[in-house]
């Protein structure tokens, strides 16, 4: 950790659904990470930068929007190789990242290549590279945080699958609510070390209990009972694959360990639902217009009437009287 202080995540008001994903994301980092979908100065970044406070490492590492795939995993060390002769690795972000927070800000308009690639080091919790005639694998278990704003674009279907819990927050926040946000945010600004040291008592619970319940975590079974009903829901919810399930069932133990607990209980699945199927929700198609069938009287044929007059029918012209055109006046 830097000696920089940072914005304490008890001392952020409101967000109440996205900080119970983050929590759980920190206490099962398998869930797959929390994709966040909003506008911007939604203090998305103090949160996901307040999260890392609560790790072991207190690690957080942010994902440049140009980085390359060799910024990233990790490349060929050209000093040791040019002066030494010798083939070495040169660790990337994924590598800096390992026991922290890796934020990924505007990750829908990475390539997608490197979001695929983010997502499978987040999911295995190893990052194996296999190029410029070296062979290293090192360990990678991090945080995934990634936001976007979908007003500049959308990520693929099956990448936005493979983000474990979505969270969407909204940029209209109640007069009270915002002035709380502005006052704290004032009181950080002109002494930010005597703000977290006012804080500091109800971040150090919060980071005892995501540690408890990490701890408790492996000891929570995953139990047939809760797989049947989230089985049957997300049956019912038509999600496509599987991943749905497992991110569920996950994200249900972690909260059963967040709230203490030894079991999965209802209220734990009632309470993830919505991050695990809000991205996978199938939409339902409207149902086709129907067209009115022509009733009885009517004339069927589309040569008579000419075409659809409304409910007037056509008027009869006299035989043999000229139709006077009208003369519209020649533009200057």
């Amino acid at each position: 950790m830097t000696d920089t202080p940072h914005f304490p995540l008890s001392a952020v008001v409101g967000a109440d659904d996205l900080k119970l994903a983050l929590y759980l994301t920190a206490i099962d980092p398998k869930i797959g990470g929390v994709l966040i979908e909003g506008p911007r100065g939604m203090a998305k970044s103090t949160l996901a930068r307040g999260l890392a406070d609560l790790l072991a490492s207190g690690q957080f590492v942010t994902l440049p929007l140009g980085a390359t795939e060799e910024r990233l995993v990790g490349t060929l060390d050209l000093d040791a190789a040019l002066s030494e002769g010798r083939a070495q690795f040169s660790p990337g972000v994924l590598a800096k990242a390992d026991g922290g927070v890796l934020y990924v800000d505007e990750v829908n308009l990475l390539p997608d290549h490197l979001v695929d690639l983010l997502l499978d080091v987040a999911a295995s919790g190893t990052n194996l590279i296999e190029r410029d005639g070296i062979s290293h694998r090192h360990s990678a278990k991090f945080v995934l945080i990634g936001t976007m704003n979908p007003e500049e674009g959308e990520l693929r279907p099956q990448l936005l699958d493979r983000f474990g819990l979505n969270v969407a927050l909204s940029g209209h926040t109640v007069p009270a609510e915002r002035g709380q946000i502005i006052r704290r945010r004032l009181d950080f600004d002109s002494d930010p070390h005597h703000f977290c040291v006012e804080w500091e008592s109800r971040q150090r619970s919060l980071r005892e209990r995501c540690q408890t319940a990490r701890s408790t975590l492996a000891s929570i079974p995953l139990d047939d009972q809760a797989l049947a009903q989230i089985t049957e829901r997300c049956f019912a919810a038509g999600v496509d694959g599987l991943r749905a399930d497992l991110v569920w069932l996950r994200a249900a133990r972690a909260h059963a360990a967040w709230r203490g607990a030894s079991a999965i209980a209802e209220e734990d699945i009632d309470a993830v639902a919505e991050f695990a199927l809000r991205h996978r929700r199938r939409e339902q198609a409207p149902p086709a217009p129907q067209h009115n069938q022509p009733q009885a009287g009517q004339n069927a044929n589309p040569g008579e009437g000419q075409g659809q007059w409304g409910e007037i029918p056509a008027q009869a012209l006299p035989v043999g009287a000229r139709r006077e055109v009208p003369s519209w006046p020649k533009k200057p």
